[in-house]
This record gives C-alpha cells, sequence and structure tokens, in this order.
C-alpha cells in the first residue's frame, strides 16, 4: 500500500475518533430553600465518545457560579464527576446559567453545562415603581407587598429617601398582606426616590426591601407616519 493511501486512511480514522461529554440529564435544577446564601450540587456526565478528551479549563458565565471537575482526562466511555457552587444573593425565581469546559477535542472544544437556579420568593411588591408625570394631579397611588414565604413577616418600620412624597401603611392580612399608598405633595420636578421597608423577617437578608416612586417628564409624542404619495 502507498504511503499517500496510508496517510489517508490514518486521517480518516482520525476524523472518525472523537470525544464526547455528555451530562445524563439535559440541565442541572437547583432548588435552594429561601434562607440559603449558598448552593451547592454533584452532578454526572461521560465521555460517550471513542477517544480520551483532555480538560483544559472551565469558565463560567457568571461570578455567582463556580464549578470544578474530578479529573483532567476521562477515557472512552468513562464517567466523571463534577461540583458546582451557587451564590444565591437576592436571586429570586428562575435563573439560567452555565459554565463553559474547554477540552482538545477539535469536534466539542467548549462543551457547556448548563444550570437553572430557581430560587423561592418570599417577598412580592406589585407594582415595583410607582410612577407620576410631571405636572399630573398628585394623587395617591399604592403597592401591595406581599410576603409568600413559609414564614409570615410584618412590616415595622418604612423610611422614605425623599422629602416630597407621604406615605400610608394599611395591614390587609396580618404577617401576609400589607397596602401602602403613596402621595407626592406636588409633582413639579423630576423625582427618584424609594421606600425603605424593614421587616421582621428571621432571614437577614429579606429584613429590607425596597419600593420605588418617580416623577418623570412625560415622553414627546411621535410624529404619525406619514403614507408615501404615488406621483
Amino acid at each position: 500500500m502507498s504511503a499517500s493511501r496510508l496517510t489517508l486512511l490514518a486521517f480518516a480514522f482520525a476524523a472518525s475518533v472523537h470525544a464526547e461529554l455528555s451530562l445524563d440529564v439535559p440541565v442541572i435544577e437547583l432548588k435552594p430553600n429561601p434562607e440559603d446564601e449558598e448552593v451547592e450540587t454533584t452532578f454526572k456526565f461521560r465521555n460517550k465518545g471513542d477517544k480520551t478528551v483532555k480538560i483544559l479549563g472551565l469558565e463560567s458565565a457568571c461570578s455567582c457560579l463556580s464549578a470544578e471537575l474530578d479529573k483532567a482526562e476521562y477515557k472512552p466511555g468513562e464517567v466523571g464527576t463534577g461540583h458546582a457552587s451557587f451564590k444565591v444573593s437576592t436571586f429570586v425565581g428562575r435563573h439560567e446559567k452555565f459554565v463553559t469546559v474547554n477540552t482538545d477535542d477539535p469536534k466539542q472544544p467548549d462543551w457547556q453545562i448548563n444550570f437553572i437556579l430557581d430560587v423561592p420568593a418570599v417577598v412580592d411588591i406589585k407594582p415595583k415603581n410607582l410612577q407620576w408625570w410631571i405636572g399630573d394631579e398628585a394623587k395617591s397611588k399604592a403597592c401591595l407587598v406581599q410576603f409568600v414565604g413559609p414564614e409570615p413577616m410584618k412590616i415595622i418600620k418604612i423610611t422614605p429617601t425623599r422629602e416630597n412624597v407621604t406615605f400610608d401603611l394599611k395591614e390587609i392580612k396580618e404577617g401576609r398582606e400589607y397596602l401602602i399608598t403613596v402621595t407626592p405633595k406636588n409633582t413639579e420636578e423630576v423625582t427618584m426616590g424609594a421606600l425603605k421597608i424593614e421587616t421582621n423577617s428571621s432571614i437577614a437578608k429579606y429584613r429590607y426591601q425596597l419600593a420605588f416612586f418617580t416623577i418623570t417628564k412625560k415622553p414627546e409624542p411621535q410624529p404619525a407616519a406619514t403614507a408615501a404619495t404615488k406621483p
């Protein structure tokens, strides 16, 4: 067999051999408790290819997520273990994050591991921002604060960051629902402020909440588009 023929066969064989790192599940989902500041998990994956793969590095798309693998090299069919850690911080709701694993496999140089962080809500404020236009009548507007976590909470103090508003607090359902009514003294100037809401939560990160209020200029109306006329 000629040298060129051998070279072609070797190239074809090399092209057919590849590594394929893959999770057993489409995505790794975590559901921390409301009080958790950090949550950790381990996960399994497999090299489903027919070539040993080397790990060259890991990159996280978010500083809140870090991960590591148990080895730097995985043979065909070998199962690996990974470990991930999330800093929950003030996250609420579902958040999609990922880590990119850099490998020496030209067919899979970047393997993405997907995570979903699903943090249960404890406090719900609707609407989060009360808004007036400059020149509006200084009418009262209200937001509803609901404590939807497993433990009831009470609002024990509210402090506005601006003197241009007054507020009234009404308890709708003890430990669960409170109505905050905000009234601007006037709407003559642009104002951006917040209500600092202090609660008696036993969880430190839920002891203080914010609701916002703004007085802003009304957007200028956009001119209506004119239809093109035929010549």
